[in-house]
């Protein structure tokens, strides 16, 4: 169980919001935190705490060159995500991220585009893609979520859809969407199955607020999946110590 930090861009600020939040003409955007300080902060922050696989993710338009920024502090420590395509994935790989993390350019029109995919993959190889499949439930199943979580595309997120999808990147990311942003504890069956599921690495995202939440997670993925926290930082505005879990995940899940 590693440790993956994040950075969440929009309006080209640091900021933790609720991401479900986002994208609806009808309800303000819920902001967690804005910083004072720019994304080189904290990619400089994660670089001397060695931490890798982090991701810089550009909430909307406006945020490009914070995400350059964050990258060129940190070369080859840190993903990065939020409208990627096929015309700028390769932009952001020479500019020093690892990989590039990707969702609604292959899911779209509520189905998984296997076209764009393969051409994602040729541009840049596999090595170099994280696939997002933030989901949510409906009639007890998982379905991965688009557009800024508010559509529903027809890709069940279960056993057979991950062994088929990971064989097109290299790690996954996966947002639990209804308690993203919301400090108020994981979505347990779905570290539960994204745990039995997955093969591959693969961070999970959404409610971990404390010490203890790290500790049920361990146990409920057997160690087996990444985290990341967000808004439950003390270094994003939260109480949980962002130096206690450093400690932790590197202490290999000891307190």
């Amino acid at each position: 169980m590693e440790f993956r930090p994040c950075i969440d861009l929009h309006d080209g600020k640091v900021k933790q919001i609720v991401g479900s939040t986002l994208g609806h003409l009808d309800q303000k955007v819920i902001e967690n935190f804005i910083s004072n300080h720019d994304s080189s902060y904290y990619a400089k922050m994660f670089a001397q705490d060695q931490l890798t696989g982090g991701h810089v993710i550009m909430l909307g338009e406006g945020n490009d060159e914070a995400a350059l920024t964050a990258l060129a502090a940190y070369p080859h420590g840190l993903q990065v995500g939020g409208g990627i395509t096929t015309k700028n994935a390769k932009k952001y790989i020479d500019a020093g991220a690892s990989h590039v993390i990707v969702t609604s350019f292959i899911f779209h029109d509520g189905k998984l585009d296997m076209d764009r995919l393969l051409e994602l993959v040729q541009k840049i190889g596999k090595q170099h893609l994280v696939i997002d499949l933030s989901c949510r439930m409906r009639n007890d199943k998982w379905y991965v979520v688009t557009d800024k979580w508010t559509k529903y595309s027809d890709f069940e997120v279960n056993a057979a859809s991950i062994a088929y999808i990971e064989n097109f990147c290299d790690e996954l990311l996966i947002h639990a969407v209804d308690v993203e942003g919301k400090k108020g504890g994981m979505q347990e069956s779905l570290v539960r199955d994204l745990a039995a599921w997955t093969t591959i690495p693969t961070t999970y995202a959404g409610g971990i607020r404390s010490i203890e939440d790290l500790e049920k997670f361990k146990k409920l993925a057997n160690g087996k999946l990444h985290v990341t926290i967000g808004s439950a930082l003390s270094i994003f505005g939260g109480d949980l110590p962002y130096v206690d879990v450093v400690n932790y995940c590197k202490k290999g899940g000891v307190l």
